[in-house]
C-alpha cells in the first residue's frame, strides 16, 4: 500500500509541478532526467578517451606533468551546455553535477588507464563562495565518478585559501597569475594515494587545473589524471 501511495503522490507531484529539461523547457516524461532525449542525443560529446592524444592534453603540455586529460563535452558561448552549466552553478541545480557523473562515469570505468586511480579530487572553491552557492558545483560530478570508479572521493584534498574573482574574461596570462597560489594540499605526506583523477567543471586555459595540479605533486611518487565536465572548443 505504501508503494502505491507514494506513486500516487509522484504523479500528483509531477501534473502540479512538472518536471522540465534544462535544454528545451519541455515537460519530461517518465525515465527522463535532467534533459529529454532529444537533448540528450543534441550535446556535444567530445569522444575524448585516456588513450589516444587529444585537444585537453595539449593545453598542458610544457606545464605540468599530468599522465592523461580529457573532457565530456564541448563548451561554446552560446548552447545547451552552457545553459547547463549555469544552472548547475547558480541556480541550485547540483542535480545536473550527478546527472553528467553518472553517464561520465559509466565511461571512464571502462579506461584501463583509469583502473587504478585510487582517488577522486574535485577543484574546491572558496569556503565563502561555496557557501553562497551551498555547494561547490564539481563535488557531485566528481563524487558520482568516484563511485564507478570504486575509488575514493576527497572533496577536502585539496583547499582553496584565495578568494578569486571569476576568470571568464581573463586572458591565459591574469588567470594564471591571480591563481597560481590559490591552492593548498592538506597533509600529502599521511596519504598513500597513487593515481589522482583532478576534476573540474569547465577547463578554458588549465590555469585553475594546473594549479591544483601542481599542489598535488607534493604527494610522493603520485600520477594525476585530469578530466571535466566540459572544455572550451
Amino acid at each position: 500500500m505504501s508503494k502505491r501511495l507514494a506513486k500516487i503522490i509522484n504523479d500528483i507531484n509531477n501534473i502540479l509541478l512538472p518536471k522540465v529539461c534544462f535544454g528545451c523547457n519541455a515537460r519530461l516524461s517518465r525515465g527522463e532526467q535532467v534533459l529529454c532525449t532529444v537533448c540528450r542525443h543534441e550535446l556535444p560529446l567530445t569522444d575524448y578517451n585516456f588513450t589516444e592524444e587529444n585537444a585537453v592534453d595539449r593545453i598542458f603540455y610544457g606545464r605540468i606533468p599530468i599522465k592523461k586529460a580529457s573532457s565530456f563535452l564541448f563548451f561554446t558561448k552560446n548552447g545547451v551546455v552552457k545553459n547547463l552549466l549555469h544552472f548547475l552553478k547558480y541556480k541550485k541545480q547540483e542535480k545536473i553535477g550527478g546527472f553528467f557523473g553518472d553517464w561520465y562515469g559509466s565511461l571512464l570505468k571502462e579506461e584501463k588507464s583509469l583502473q587504478n586511480v585510487d582517488v577522486v579530487v574535485p577543484v574546491p572553491l572558496h569556503p565563502k563562495k561555496e557557501k553562497k552557492r551551498t555547494y561547490n558545483q564539481v563535488s557531485l560530478f566528481a563524487q558520482h565518478i568516484a563511485e564507478h570508479l570504486e575509488a575514493d572521493f576527497a572533496p577536502d584534498l585539496l583547499i582553496r585559501k584565495k578568494n578569486t574573482k571569476t576568470q571568464t574574461k581573463k586572458d591565459r596570462q591574469s588567470r594564471w597569475e591571480s591563481i597560481q597560489d590559490a591552492f593548498d594540499l592538506v597533509d600529502p605526506k599521511s596519504r598513500g594515494y597513487t593515481h589522482v583523477l583532478l576534476l573540474d567543471d569547465v577547463i578554458t586555459t588549465g590555469a585553475t587545473v594546473e594549479a591544483c595540479a601542481r599542489k598535488l605533486t607534493q604527494i610522493p611518487g603520485v600520477e594525476i589524471s585530469v578530466a571535466s565536465i566540459a572544455v572550451v572548443d
